[in-house]
């Protein structure tokens, strides 16, 4: 069947929500890809004080992305850091961490579950023979290596996906990514991008790629990847003496903190299907222009949709898997965040680039 259909499937998964910070819409679409390997996760009470959206592009496969919509958005809160208000430098262990938990006989088992329904059901059975029970389960209930079984020698997967998060608690946004996907502000009607795209030829990464005996080939990661970080794809990030940030192809994420105002509108997070076809400016003034007009916010996503799907693969952009969340502020936006709460971090100003 190759990597295109010969008709796309523009059948759309819509979801709108909200709560009295944030109202959303999302909306996903395979398109002209054989097969759909986005995930998104949308909690706008993730705790009482917090909201949380995340958009993840899967490559090779699609269990890694729907390995971290189930599971990084509760990692970020089980992190000592965000106990003591620091959740810049919880979202960052929460991403190294999916790469952990995605190791060993219970991240073998996960991924498993996760994927097609012969390693459904195999994962399944495993699980009742392998994982802990009793009192056990309870006292290793986040302790994944603790599992045993035929995969705990699992090195975790060779698929990969992206990650691109925005956290917002109180007047405090917080956004991490790592690859190619991305987040972008609308203040005042100005697109700011909050994120950047990780590519091998960005000079950073090529460095790291460089210094851990990786190249680049063709605008590839060792003549394969086309993005310079990501969660999973462990084939590059098997040097036993570099640290998990060092590695060739590394989760460790960019972090971007934000303290919003009364001129911050909406945010928008979308896979590379999305960027491929729009700049960041070109989005924000399409939202700007059927924000009022369309009945719901995933309606919006969806007709970005229609805009961006190609009338054939000849091109190749246009033809990807396309995922987006729009993230609506209610206002006014008050500034009530206490210290505690306040990210350690210090807040960074974003900039306006809208033509990446």
């Amino acid at each position: 069947m190759g990597i295109y259909l010969s008709t796309p499937k523009t059948d759309k998964l819509s979801e709108d929500g909200g709560n009295e910070r944030v109202r959303y819409g999302l909306s996903s679409m395979q398109g002209w890809r054989s097969t759909m390997e986005d995930a998104h996760a949308a909690l706008p009470d993730l705790d009482a004080s917090t909201s949380f959206f995340g958009v993840y592009d899967g490559h090779g496969g699609k269990v890694v992305a729907k390995f971290c919509a189930k599971y990084l958005h509760s990692q970020v809160l089980k992190s000592e850091a965000s106990c003591t208000g620091d959740l810049a430098a919880s979202v960052q262990k929460a991403f190294l961490r999916m790469d952990e938990m995605m190791r060993g006989q219970r991240g073998w088992r996960e991924l498993a579950v996760l994927g097609d329904k012969i390693n459904k059901f195999t994962g399944m059975i495993e699980g009742l023979i392998w994982s802990p029970r009793g009192g056990d389960s309870n006292d290793h209930e986040d302790n994944w290596p603790f599992e045993e079984g035929p995969h705990s020698d699992f090195s975790g997967p060779t698929s990969g996906s992206t990650a691109c998060v925005a956290i917002m608690r109180n007047n405090q946004l917080i956004v991490a990514n790592a690859g190619d996907s991305r987040c972008v502000i609308s203040r005042k009607g100005q697109a700011y991008n909050l994120s950047r795209d990780h590519k091998p030829e960005l000079e950073v990464e090529r460095e790291r790629i460089l210094k851990a005996g990786g190249f680049i080939h063709a605008g590839r990661v060792n003549g394969s990847l086309n993005l310079a970080r990501a969660i999973g794809d462990m084939e590059f990030k098997q040097n036993k003496f570099l640290p998990p940030e060092k590695q060739i192809v590394t989760a460790y994420p960019d972090i971007n903190v934000v303290e919003l105002c009364d001129d911050d509108e909406f945010i928008v997070l979308a896979c590379d299907g999305i960027w491929d076809c729009m700049t960041s400016q070109q989005l924000v003034d399409f939202v700007q222009e059927h924000i009022n007009t369309e009945s719901s916010l995933s309606a919006v996503c969806e007709k970005v949709f229609d805009r961006c799907l190609a009338p054939s693969t000849a091109g190749g952009e246009g033809c990807d898997n396309m995922t987006m969340i729009l993230v609506q502020f209610k206002k006014p936006i008050h500034s009530n965040a206490t210290n505690t709460e306040q990210s350690s971090q210090p807040a960074r100003e974003i900039e306006k680039n809208s033509n990446v």
